[in-house]
């Protein structure tokens, strides 16, 4: 286990985790899942001895994280925070390359193949028509991108990234997930990140932690998913209290979806109507008899109408 966590309370001053205990091996890639304020950050900051634990210990490559000098931490774990400092007057190229100066004195000039290996990250990302643009005028999914592609740059065998796809959009989650997980599997890194997007991170994970009620639950992605079904399941918000539902048969983004329409617009008892979805139309009975409908659009004059 490359990544041990044994017996660990984690917080400030009181608990925020208690009795945490999990591990994960190099070439495994992990999702930390958990509402606002549970401490996802504070477990991470915990890993990086940046905040002492209360109890327990946390070890690398069963050492004591306690024992790592700032180097040997850099040297094993390269971090991305969702909100980091923007270096000022720097360009997406000397972003990245920042990730091989913890291998040299900062006045070095970087090798051939430091170089190289900075441009592949740089294309892999997508970013190089940004190679040379400053930080500063970048959108916040490209400066997002830049700041992994610094950790990748430090070949640290351990990556931890705090929401790395907070700010970016579907297409350019998958290139910064796929490429995380090529890493996993091609390079042999341990690759931890926090997420709120459960539903698209868990196509890319091994492993999930889940902080919930004070308690660190670790596992097989699947198995933590059906353990803790409140994940899965679609919340549909009461906000309308005179809306009476029907009874809805679908597939569960379907089913919140048309909630969402009827509660909105009507004030009233649908408790009569069966809504079902059939693959591309949705079959409405209840009434003397039955409607097929494609659209939203259709199902909302179809109940606008209904006396």
């Amino acid at each position: 286990m490359h990544l041990h966590i044994k017996q660990a309370d984690i917080g400030y001053h009181t608990n925020l985790i208690s009795k945490a205990e999990a591990g994960l091996n190099l070439g495994e890639v992990c999702l930390l899942i958990g509402n606002n304020g549970v401490g996802k950050t504070t477990l991470i900051k915990s890993i990086l001895n940046q905040i002492p634990l209360l109890k327990g210990q946390i070890s690398i490559h069963q050492k004591n994280i306690t024992s790592f000098s700032v180097k040997e931490t850099a040297e094993n774990i390269a971090v991305v925070f969702s909100k980091s400092v923007i270096p000022q007057n720097y360009t997406v190229e000397d972003l990245i390359s920042l990730g091989k100066y913890i291998y040299y004195p900062f006045y070095f000039e970087l090798k051939k193949e430091d170089r190289q290996e900075v441009s592949g990250i740089i294309k892999e990302l997508n970013l190089l028509q940004y190679k040379d643009t400053l930080l500063k005028n970048l959108s916040d999914g490209n400066l997002q991108k830049a700041f992994i592609g610094r950790a990748l740059a430090q070949n640290s065998p351990v990556i931890i990234l705090d929401e790395p796809t907070t700010h970016l959009d579907e297409e350019n989650k998958i290139i910064i997930l796929k490429t995380l997980r090529r890493l996993a599997k091609e390079q042999n890194k341990l690759i931890l990140f926090s997420s709120h997007d459960w539903r698209l991170a868990k196509e890319f994970a091994d492993k999930m932690w889940y902080i919930k009620e004070g308690r660190l639950y670790s596992g097989i992605v699947e198995d933590i998913l059906i353990q803790h079904r409140e994940l899965t399941e679609i919340s549909l918000f009461e906000v309308n209290r005179k809306f009476i539902p029907p009874m809805i048969t679908a597939p569960s983004l379907h089913k919140e979806m048309l909630y969402s329409l009827l509660q909105k617009n009507f004030q009233k008892d649908l408790s009569s109507l069966h809504f079902e979805f059939h693959n591309e139309f949705w079959l409405i009975s209840g009434t003397n008899e039955a409607y097929k409908y494609e659209s939203f659009e259709e199902i909302l004059n179809f109940i606008q109408n209904l006396h």
